[in-house]
């Protein structure tokens, strides 16, 4: 339990007193957001600061080994149907409205806005300005306020750290604005629930209110840039990148919980950055400064770095459970599925220090099938490439959502398409653009169940999905044997070192073929039925690549 309570006091012992006022800050107040007359505002502050501040405001406490835990109250995961888009003549042509871009009013969010302006006038607030971006072509200016300083503290983990030069010169381009302890009332402020996430694309302003989850932070400043970069010809993704000591680099797209961050911190590989990435004609950069790795079932044995950084003074831990000598137990799940770790990128021994990568040689697929039909790695042509990407099957994983308390099956455009703003058509068209221009190879690569569906079969051993996918990406793959799927049509390979044979298809992994056949064609007609949505904008190669029934 987090039971530190009582209003901040500044810290005072004899001749000793904390100075918060000493770090650059941006010419640009906070006039613009209406608060400039706020009496208690904290500026870029380092980690050792934020520390103090979440400590004595009851917004944390420390395990054994100094690192900040925090539990986020009721929200623990992202809540997408409480995430809104201003409608604006300016974007009214761009935006793929509909369940994910759920449009809301001017005059709600304005409504709103003062609300929350009125709220925090009293309110102690922490501000930070950074960068959103490596390429620094590509980047975007970020300011996020916070009436916590955890939040701060997240967002100087999470995204690219400015020096004191540039925090002196820096202009916000887009500002986060969160107040997580205001709740809107839903039959007067036009909002679904009491918690709101509002976009306001004119203004350059995203409003949170009513959830303390940080996710929500660094979600809406990746979907601002998933609207602004394709429209300069570069390539929005939700993947994770590292590259080999040759320079060769791999980009992995997937949902929260399909191995996305935990496959790229491969400790032979460099990692570029574990969520968003962009590519431009330059190649592959990062989005942010940071890693928000899942925790459960964390072990030193099987994702030795990641499990390294919860030691580390700095990192910050969400929602997970200590047991009574402050030692984190990754294991317990009693307040969520979706624990946390957030630390800056340079705490993994073998990261990048530039963010940036060549052109992808490979470009991994993953999902988590909650049939367990799929084979565990698969080739895909280019068309079915576009075809999977479109399509973007998965998994939610419990608890990455509210709501969902186990696996089901889902499609997400893009493989992300909570956070992209556009139609999957754009993406998935800059995507082909790219990976003739620079003749990437296309692997699809199942992290979910095999010899049958969730609560029958089991899930993939990590130690074969690393094992796959090193022999893929070193192009020993070039050299085996495939058969093809009849169902899904992929290249599947019949050998792969050191990987029993009998797991590669995923046929021969179930007790009865004939339900496995039947699974199957359920979740090939599935596919067919969801992409129905995008057939009028797909080439005919493109459906040509879709899956086939045999039943």
């Amino acid at each position: 339990m987090l039971t530190l309570k009582g209003p901040y006091k500044p810290i005072e012992t004899g001749a000793m007193k904390a100075d918060y006022d000493v770090h650059p800050r941006s010419k640009v107040g906070l006039d613009y957001l209406g608060l400039d007359k706020n009496e208690e505002v904290y500026w870029n502050l380092n980690p050792a600061e934020l520390y103090e501040h979440a400590i004595l405001h009851g917004e944390a406490i420390l395990t054994k080994d100094h690192a900040l835990l925090v539990h986020t109250g009721e929200y623990t995961g992202r809540s997408p149907k409480d995430k809104f888009v201003v409608e604006q003549p300016s974007i009214q042509d761009d935006i793929d409205w509909g369940p994910i871009n759920q449009p809301t009013s001017e005059e709600v969010f304005d409504k709103l806005f003062k609300k929350v302006q009125d709220y925090l006038k009293d309110k102690r607030l922490f501000v930070k300005d950074v960068f959103c971006g490596a390429d620094e072509n590509n980047r975007l200016n970020v300011r996020v306020v916070s009436e916590v300083a955890y939040h701060a503290m997240f967002t100087h983990n999470m995204f690219l750290r400015p020096n004191d030069e540039e925090l002196a010169a820096i202009e916000p381009e887009f500002t986060v604005l969160a107040a997580p302890f205001f709740f809107a009332d839903p039959e007067v402020d036009g909002t679904r629930t009491k918690t709101f996430i509002l976009v306001n694309m004119e203004k350059k302003l995203i409003l949170i209110g009513g959830t303390m989850y940080s996710g929500e932070v660094k979600k809406g400043i990746f979907s601002i840039m998933n609207y602004l970069l394709p429209k300069k010809g570069v390539m929005a993704m939700h993947c994770s990148a590292n590259h080999d000591k040759y320079g060769k680099t791999a980009v992995f797209f997937g949902l929260s919980g399909t191995g996305k961050t935990t496959l790229s911190a491969d400790p032979e590989k460099t990692l570029i950055g574990d969520d968003e990435h962009g590519w431009s004609d330059d190649g592959v950069f990062n989005f942010e400064g940071g890693c928000y790795a899942k925790t459960i079932n964390l072990s030193e044995e099987g994702e030795p770095l990641i499990y390294a950084t919860t030691k580390m003074p700095g990192t910050i831990l969400e929602n997970v459970i200590l047991d009574k000598n402050r030692e984190p137990d990754f294991d317990d799940v009693s307040l969520t599925q979706n624990t946390r770790c957030s630390y800056p990128l340079h705490y993994i021994p073998n990261a990048s220090e530039t963010g940036k990568g060549n052109h992808p040689e490979n470009i991994i697929f993953l999902t988590c099938d909650a049939f367990g039909v799929l084979p565990p790695i698969s080739k895909l042509t280019p068309e079915q490439a576009m075809y999977h990407f479109i399509s973007g099957y998965t998994a939610k994983v419990a608890g990455t959502e509210r709501g969902v308390t186990e696996p089901q099956a889902t499609f997400s455009a893009c493989f992300g398409s909570p956070f992209m703003p556009l139609h999957p058509t754009v993406y998935a068209e800059l995507l082909a653009e790219k990976i003739r221009k620079h003749g990437s190879k296309v692997w699809l690569v199942n992290t979910g169940w095999t010899g049958g569906p969730t609560g029958v079969g089991s899930r993939m051993k990590l130690k074969y999905t690393r094992q796959m996918l090193t022999e893929a990406i070193d192009g020993k793959l070039d050299k085996v044997e495939y058969v093809k799927d009849p169902i899904f049509g992929f290249e599947v390979p019949i050998s792969i070192k050191d990987v029993p044979s009998k797991l590669l298809i995923p046929r021969y992994t179930w007790e009865d073929a004939l339900e496995y056949d039947k699974k199957a064609n359920q979740l090939a007609q599935m596919f067919v039925k969801n992409f129905e949505q995008f057939a009028d904008q797909a080439s005919k190669d493109i459906l040509n690549a879709a899956p086939r029934t045999v039943l």
